[in-house]
């Protein structure tokens, strides 16, 4: 599978997105949290990593052209080397289950807007509105109301 189509595969799940980060590595999210990455450096160039469950964490790293991935093994992230050391339909199936692990682990709040919303992108959460005095509108601060008097 190369790396057109591990992206257009990737983009075809709900709330994905994409970004490049750590200067050459594809990067697809859902909910702001990793579940795929793609080196595009010619020196790694096609390496595909991925989250994966502790059992498949364990079964995968057995096979040839698989090994833990650098800094997140401990999250049973797995590195599948160019060339692609498993079938197409299987790496569909693996960068589906690993969209599903992440997007199960976010918070309710965010999976639920990330159903209401087709596409879902980045989430933004709005900042609390602020007086001109730089506090919190609504809320009443440690000390109590303006000229109460603490003992």
């Amino acid at each position: 599978m190369d790396i057109e189509a591990i992206r257009e595969y990737c983009l075809s799940l709900s709330a994905t997105t994409e970004k490049i980060q750590w200067g050459a590595d594809l990067v697809f999210k859902v909910g702001g949290k990793m579940y795929a990455t793609l080196v595009l450096d010619d020196r790694q160039l096609g390496r595909l990593s991925f989250k994966s469950t502790p059992e498949g964490f364990a079964e995968l790293i057995e096979r040839e052209g698989v090994e833990p991935a650098a800094y997140v093994a401990r999250y049973h992230w797995v590195t599948v080397l160019p060339p692609h050391a498993l079938r197409e339909d299987e790496i569909r199936d693996l960068l589906h289950a690993a969209y599903e692990i992440v997007r199960a682990g976010l918070p309710k709040k965010v999976q639920q807007s990330l159903a209401d919303s087709p596409r879902g992108g980045a989430q933004t959460r709005k900042a609390p509105a602020r007086s001109s005095r730089g506090q919190k509108k609504g809320r009443a601060g440690r000390r109590g109301a303006p000229g109460q008097r603490h003992h």
